[in-house]
């Protein structure tokens, strides 16, 4: 336990022996969330021992090897956390895994203390829901790898989220920091931080009790800020620069549940979302992953369980409209709907990949470097709920 409150961790500040950070129940005074990053040199090999905790596995940079008693998952990773969603691997608790990396990487290794020992599995890339939530300037994506209601833990909840820059998320602030069945779960929380091009974010969290906790952070990459309780967010984007973080959750609740309750004084932004269109910007895909087919082959974001998206390929190389315009198919007899006599919108083809947006939508230019599906009003994208303010 902490002789004083510390919960703002910049980057290198817990570094200790092969770990960039760790953060575990020890350093933060809690029962069960743990966070730590490994990085390997090319060749490199580390040996995890799991202990009274279970882990997941996730490359941040690079690809690695997992090696768990007679099973071994190889993991693709990615160039960076910014560049696309990463495959993982689940290490149960009272095991010994041994990661390996040829080319070198940063790994995110995060764990919670557990009650059940759950067998080791791989996680695909394509199988991560990926998830628009706000809209406008409140518009992120989570990439729900391992959400409560995504992949099977014990105790472990983790997700990644993505800010494009000069937006909030973590907004409306919200905290999980008392146990109100089917309202609130109580969960120790974990932020991890990276930030593009080495740009600064800011993080906030408020006392949702006498003397808890308060703190207003600049965040670089490697900066780690520990919730055990109060109202959390925003997360600030610096303009120009995406914000990362990972979140990793745990709480000692008989159901592994992320329940969350917005702070009362700013609940009303919900309101305006549906009003909205999502950022353009989203989902965010880098050059190397222009963003594959939708489905569950693929690492494309799902909009919601009514409409997952149309596919992108050489038989359907644009999405449709809306119920009252479905445009016609684009191909070389066709290169492109019009858009009202306003916006005929430009031709599709290898000069110009798509057409152009208005006011009425924003959404992200359909082509080669970006085949996502539009934003708009007959396909809003995002999730919204009540229980997803992250």
């Amino acid at each position: 336990m902490r002789d004083e409150p510390t919960y703002h961790l910049p980057a290198g500040s817990t570094a200790h022996g092969p770990y960039a950070l760790d953060v575990g129940p020890e350093q933060a005074g809690w029962e069960r969330s743990s966070l730590r990053v490994v990085e390997l040199e090319p060749g490199g090999v580390h040996t995890l021992v799991t202990g009274e905790s279970e882990w997941i596995v996730l490359p941040l940079t690079g690809s690695c090897t997992v090696h768990i008693s007679d099973e071994i998952f190889e993991l693709l990773g990615r160039k960076s956390v910014f560049s696309g969603v990463s495959d993982f691997a689940y290490v149960p608790r009272d095991a010994h895994a041994q990661i390996a990396s040829g080319a070198g990487g940063r790994f995110a290794l995060a764990g919670a203390k557990c009650e059940r020992r759950l067998p080791a599995r791989y996680g695909p890339a394509p199988e991560v829901r990926v998830e628009l939530r706000g809209a406008g300037t409140c518009s992120r994506q989570v990439n729900n790898f391992a959400a409560a209601d995504a992949f099977d833990c014990d105790r472990l909840i983790a997700v990644e989220v993505l800010t494009p820059g000069g937006n909030w998320s973590s907004y409306p602030p919200h905290k999980h920091d008392e146990d109100r069945p089917g309202e609130e779960s109580v969960l120790e929380e974990i932020y991890y931080f990276e930030v593009e091009d080495d740009g600064i974010g800011y993080h906030r969290v408020s006392p949702s009790r006498p003397g808890g906790t308060d703190v207003l952070a600049e965040v670089r990459s490697g900066d780690t800020v520990l919730i055990p309780d109060g109202w959390h967010g925003p997360s600030v984007a610096q303009p120009g620069r995406t914000l990362y973080y990972l979140n990793v959750m745990a709480g000692p609740g008989e159901k592994r549940e992320w329940l969350i309750r917005d702070h009362p004084d700013h609940t009303w932004i919900r309101d305006t979302w549906p009003s909205q269109p999502v950022d353009p910007r989203l989902p965010l895909h880098g050059p190397q992953d222009p963003g594959p087919l939708h489905g569950p082959e693929n690492l494309g974001p799902l909009h919601g369980p009514q409409d997952p998206g149309p596919l992108h390929g050489p038989e359907n190389l644009g999405p449709l409209h809306g119920p009252q315009d479905p445009g016609p198919l684009h191909g070389p007899e066709n290169l492109g709907p019009l858009h009202g006599p306003q916006d005929p919108g430009p031709l599709h083809g290898p000069e110009n990949p798509g057409p152009l947006h208005g006011p009425e939508n924003p959404g992200p230019l359909h082509g080669p470097e970006n085949p996502g599906p539009l934003h708009g009003p007959e396909n809003p994208g995002p999730l919204h709920g009540p229980e997803d303010p992250a």
